[in-house]
């Protein structure tokens, strides 16, 4: 195999924290790695010293002579005064450049430049590069292109950041977090692209699917070792638990074998011999091992919640629109015991607008929101950590509560608590500031919960935590004694969750559908929808079709002729722009077509977007239509 980078004994330290020490490790070309690690163990840090941006206090990192390195780090470094445009384009490569001049020219008016840019797309065979720049670009909702990067949200720039990394094609590709701010559609688009490229990826993310589908090898850093595991993320569960197991066997063995020495030590003469000495330095041995903590130390949440009555929430016809965008139009819901919602849709849809409407952060348009009386509401926001940043960790909890109450009863300490949430001693009295990004965020959970709530509303909880703390946190939900109403990206926490999904279908309508399954459940009826093929309805989740004492069930609406006809139709029309689409990037790529064929092809390509855009948006709204008759 040939090597592409190698990591040879590198260290890292702030202070009297040190993240890592003689690290060592090697990824060859096309393979796709996988870095997993706790919160706080220096994730972002090991990958920015490999990218360049930081260095080591002693080791070396070394690259293959002549490949191109990228790198997406998870806080995008772009000039706030360029143009998504110049952002984009603002590679030397020289075929980037070719693309650059072609569509300034096609702007521009200017026939003499544009019959130039052609020439020179021509001379460096640069039209295929041009086609997968604009796929790559439409697939991550990238548009508006004079637009300043000052301008956009912090989603945006992730976004144009990885388009920009992504465009440039680089021999190795390094990715922190490259799922964050993206909807669920892009990140499965994003997952295929990986899977078929034959780049060499190193990448951090908590994205379960996503890692176990693109990477095929892990290295785990776990108490400044490395792990490493040659197969995919359902592999690592496997041999990890398997490693974990040894170990805990080699610790209680040291253990049984230190009290036989530890006898044999204070009964020992003074007169030490060679053979003596050689036991003792094998009792200390087995006195470090034993000594040793287990790796799989993992936060355990188990907080009590607030009693939850008969009455928990009801939504009445909600309706919200910003301008003449409306996001939420007519909603109605009643919310049941104990039951579990994902939420999803694309971005800017109106997800967190929903939220905010039942958590009373927002007022509706019209329409109305009844409360339970033992209605104890949690939000964990996206946004939502502002500590003060000069605190201590322990001050943060001291200022809800001095004590807190568990599940089974127990009282704990202010302190007992921080640790039951893996900060130990010396981590409670660091000032907020020096926590990691996924540390904050265990702290920001930790204030939450403290509040004992019985309504949980989470916005992309996923984010910026590890996968051990994902797991143990998947593990709460699911035995939590309230409701959880969840909007997130991660596809494996969504299906471990949730019962049944709200959709928005991304149209302007601002329809939100309830769809009684799980996300993959969903997908999977989605793609059969749009391959034509009949698929049996779900059955109705029971929470959504509980009916009231003494009403009358309403008579359904049926679905006219026309409706039915336009539904069909538009099956076919999506399915053959599919394969025009397909056709004209076959064609393009080809060569075998002069240039004025080129442009128009490629500008065809455009408007099939479009109308695949408008006709998917309409499909949707007929598909529920008649699903509802």
């Amino acid at each position: 195999m040939i090597s592409y980078l190698q990591v040879e004994n590198i260290s890292k330290s702030f202070g009297d924290l040190v993240l890592f020490e003689n690290l060592s490790f090697g990824i060859a070309k096309e393979q796709k790695v996988a870095f997993i690690a706790k919160n706080g163990a220096g994730k972002t840090t090991l990958l920015n010293i490999i990218a360049g941006e930081d260095t080591p206090d002693s080791g070396d990192v070394i690259f293959r002579n002549n490949i191109e390195v990228g790198y997406l780090p998870q806080e995008p470094k772009l000039n706030p005064d360029d143009s998504i445009f110049g952002s984009i384009f603002s590679s030397p490569n020289e075929l980037i450049k070719a693309v650059r001049n072609y569509e300034e020219a096609l702007n521009s008016d200017d026939q003499d430049k544009l019959s130039e840019a052609i020439e020179q797309m021509d001379r460096m065979e640069a039209w295929d590069y041009e086609v997968k720049i604009k796929q790559i670009l439409t697939r991550l909702n990238v548009q508006d292109y004079d637009k300043l990067i000052k301008q956009l949200s912090g989603g945006e720039k992730k976004r144009v950041a990885l388009a920009s990394v992504l465009i440039k094609e680089p021999d190795f590709l390094i990715l922190d977090e490259p799922t964050n701010h993206l909807d669920l559609d892009m990140i499965e688009w994003l997952e295929e692209y990986l899977k078929s490229s034959a780049v060499t990826l190193f990448m951090v993310t908590h994205d379960r699917y996503f890692l176990d589908r693109v990477c095929n090898d892990i290295l785990e850093l776990d108490q400044s070792y490395i792990f490493r595991y040659k197969g995919n993320y359902s592999y690592f569960l496997k041999k990890r638990a398997e490693r974990l197991e040894n170990k805990e066997a080699e610790i209680e063995k040291a253990k049984n074998q230190l009290r036989k020495e530890e006898d044999w030590v204070k009964r020992m003469p003074k007169a030490r011999g060679t053979k003596a000495k050689y036991r003792i330095d094998k009792y200390h041995e087995l006195k470090d091992v034993a000594a040793q903590k287990r790796d799989d130390e993992e936060l355990e949440v188990n907080m009590e919640s607030s009693r939850m009555g008969k009455k928990i929430l009801n939504l009445h016809h909600l309706n919200k629109s910003y301008g003449e965008q409306s996001l939420i139009n007519d909603f109605t819901y009643k919310f049941n015991r104990f039951e579990k919602v994902g939420i999803i849709g694309p971005n800017g849809c109106g997800k967190t607008t929903l939220l905010n409407l039942i958590a009373g952060l927002e007022i509706p348009d019209s329409g109305s929101i009844e409360k339970g009386e033992t209605l104890k509401v949690g939000y964990y926001r996206q946004e939502g950590i502002r500590f003060n940043e000069e605190q201590r960790v322990i001050d943060i909890v001291r200022e809800i509560s001095d004590s807190i109450k568990m599940s089974d009863g127990r009282e704990l300490t202010a302190k007992q608590f921080l640790r039951y949430f893996l900060f130990d001693d010396k981590m409670q009295y660091v000032r907020v500031a020096k926590l990691s990004g996924g540390e904050k965020r265990r702290l920001y959970l930790m204030t939450v919960l403290m509040h004992k709530p019985n309504f949980l509303i989470l916005d992309e909880p996923t984010n910026d935590l590890d996968i051990m703390t994902l797991n143990v946190l998947e593990d709460y939900l699911s035995r939590f004694n309230g409701c959880v109403v969840i909007v997130s990206h991660d596809r494996y926490f969504m299906d471990n969750i949730v019962d049944h999904l709200f959709v928005f279908a991304g149209s302007d309508n601002g329809k939100i559908k309830d769809f009684p399954g799980t996300y993959t459940q969903y997908r999977s009826h989605i793609r059969e929808e749009l391959s034509g093929e009949k698929k049996a309805k779900p059955a109705k989740s029971p929470k959504s079709t509980k009916s009231q004492p003494n009403e009358k069930p309403k008579k359904k609406k049926a679905v006219s002729y026309k409706i039915k006809q336009e539904y069909k139709d538009l099956s076919k029309e999506i399915d053959e722009l599919e394969k025009e689409k397909k056709q004209l990037e076959e064609e393009i790529a080809s060569g075998a077509i002069d240039n004025q064929e080129m442009v128009e092809k490629s500008n065809r390509i455009g408007e099939i977007m479009k109308l695949l855009d408008t006709k998917t948006e309409r499909w949707f709204e007929l598909s529920e239509q008649i699903e509802n008759e």
